[in-house]
């Protein structure tokens, strides 16, 4: 149809705004963890504070295999554009909300109460975005520059972090304490709505994947379902999970927790804590395409391990680096770790698509992705919060070689 876009480039533009946008919005609340704990949750134990609001960044998490369940037959029947509308929709107009509920201080109880269904919401539409996201630009893509392609999702991703962690950085030096806390931190929740706005115009105009439109043509021709192997379904499922077990979990340790864990525990000034933060958040997005080329190669398989064995080998070093405080150090080990990110980040989008019959690409996809978050990565921030309390300043690295070993050896096995 006449105006629509077509070529590929305009497709990553499309889909990488509102990727972009999706995850800024899930971002932020965990930059701004420390603030809201205080604004929207009693504050006789700070700690206790802090890990309910951990606990509520988790409750998004818990939702995505739900919202899996709705969106991923639906980018099956429908297509991916379909999900990609709906997942954007759904996450700024969330995202706006929270920006404009009122406090504990202001309305009590139900002020955790309505903070928690918002972020539920956000969990649901976050649980079609990416997978499908993937889908829309893998499936579009040559093979042989699948990954490379793939990189602009995850791309993306660490961009809307560095622009989250460059808000919060921005606004924590400009303000005093109390605006950050009165109203501050609201203002990247509501200007969400302006992101929101133009992803959704956007990605009206795409015209669905070459791949959904044959398997589409495929279910009119034998006039319904079509079959696909239990086997090839499975391995696709377990590697998922592997993949999206260590990448969520690297992922929100680097992204979200560090910025509390530089602040509370090494006791980093905010400024400081942010701008390395930021340093080492502008690598990772910008080492993803280099690790897409890599990928495509030299193939999946090399960098799938060489990432997560690196995880389970280089965890406790870039914990104890990291907890020295020293400011040189501190950026050293999130650069190594923003590395090992990129690659799993990658592999995170193009293997998850590769791995499942057409189909039931998007089903498959979006729940091996999000029960692995739902499980592993969403309880990371909480999980490290409370090991931190219990056990010293770096057994959070403890999880973070556990998971991935675990996963190292289900890529191993699925392969």
């Amino acid at each position: 149809p006449a105006g629509h876009i077509r070529s590929f480039g305009k497709r990553e533009v499309a889909v990488g705004i509102g990727n972009f946008m999706e995850w800024f919005d899930f971002a932020i609340y965990g930059y701004f963890a420390v603030v809201i704990a205080n604004e929207f949750f009693p504050k006789s134990d700070p700690t206790a504070a802090l890990m309910s609001t951990f606990a509520v960044f988790a409750v998004g998490f818990l939702a995505r295999p739900l919202g899996a369940l709705i969106l991923g037959p639906l980018g099956d029947r429908f297509g991916r554009r379909f999900v990609l509308m709906v997942s954007v929709l759904v996450m700024g107009s969330a995202t706006a909300l929270i920006g404009l509920l009122p406090n504990y201080a202001a309305i009590g109880v139900a002020a955790p109460v309505l903070m928690t269904i918002l972020r539920f919401i956000q969990g649901l539409s976050v649980g079609g975005e990416w997978t499908s996201s993937a889908m829309f630009l893998v499936e579009s893509a040559p093979n042989h520059q699948r990954a490379t392609r793939a990189s602009i999702i995850s791309a993306t991703a660490g961009l809307a972090f560095v622009s989250g962690t460059g808000a919060a950085l921005l606004i924590n030096a400009f303000l005093s304490p109390e605006q950050v806390h009165a109203w501050g931190w609201r203002i990247p929740f509501v200007a969400s709505v302006v992101m929101g706005v133009v992803a959704v115009y956007i990605r009206r105009n795409l015209e669905d994947t070459p791949v959904f439109e044959q398997v589409k043509e495929r279910r009119e021709d034998v006039g319904g379902k079509l079959e696909v192997s239990k086997t090839d379904y499975r391995r696709g499922f377990y590697l998922t999970l592997a993949i999206a077990g260590i990448f969520g979990v690297s992922l929100y340790m680097f992204v979200t927790y560090m910025i509390t864990y530089l602040q509370n525990v090494v006791a980093m000034a905010t400024v400081t804590a942010y701008a390395v933060t930021l340093i080492a958040l502008m690598f990772y997005a910008f080492m993803n395409p280099a690790a897409g080329i890599l990928s495509d190669r030299v193939g999946r398989r090399p960098i799938a391990l060489a990432s997560a064995g690196g995880f389970a080998i280089l965890g406790i070093p870039l914990f104890l680096m990291i907890s020295t405080g020293n400011t040189v150090l501190v950026l050293v080990g999130l650069l190594v770790w923003g590395t090992l990110q990129s690659l799993i980040a990658v592999m995170g989008v193009v293997l998850i698509v590769e791995v499942f019959p057409a189909p039931v690409r998007s089903t498959g996809a979006a729940l091996g992705y999000n029960v692995a978050y739902a499980l592993l990565a969403g309880p990371a921030p909480l999980l490290s919060t409370w090991l931190v309390s219990k056990f010293g300043v770096i057994a959070p690295a403890y999880y973070l070689v556990l998971v991935a070993a675990i996963c190292l050896s289900l890529i191993h096995i699925s392969e």
